[in-house]
């Protein structure tokens, strides 16, 4: 795995990169470990972060929700151990999940996979 994580590489933004581009929503953030791009989980409705991992190779990400510090690797489908990421560890901590505030909508869990 120590191949598939950099420690030193900030998180790409407070929010899913892809989703913020297309003006879409998420319900959980996850962190590249190696490059730092954040996307949406796979419960969210375009579930980038398993598409950064298919279209990148970068196989390990780390949940960037406050108080949560596990690792996953898509390419062995099982929990990992990982180092202190660069900072910030989780989005900001008044974002709300499902966030971002303003492009939830209201039947938001009829959207969730």
């Amino acid at each position: 795995m120590s191949d598939s994580v950099d420690p030193t590489v900030p998180p790409s933004g407070p929010g899913c990169l892809d989703c913020d581009a297309a003006g879409g929503w998420w319900v959980h953030l996850r962190r590249c470990a190696q490059c730092g791009h954040v996307g949406c989980c796979d419960s969210s409705p375009a579930q980038h972060a398993t598409a950064h991992w298919r279209s990148s190779g970068h196989p390990v990400v780390q949940s960037f929700e406050p108080g949560e510090d596990w690792f996953w690797d898509y390419a062995t489908s099982s929990a990992a151990d990982g180092p202190q990421l660069a900072p910030p560890t989780h989005h900001p901590e008044d974002q709300p999940a499902p966030g971002p505030a303003g492009r939830v909508p209201t039947d938001w869990r009829q959207h969730i996979h």
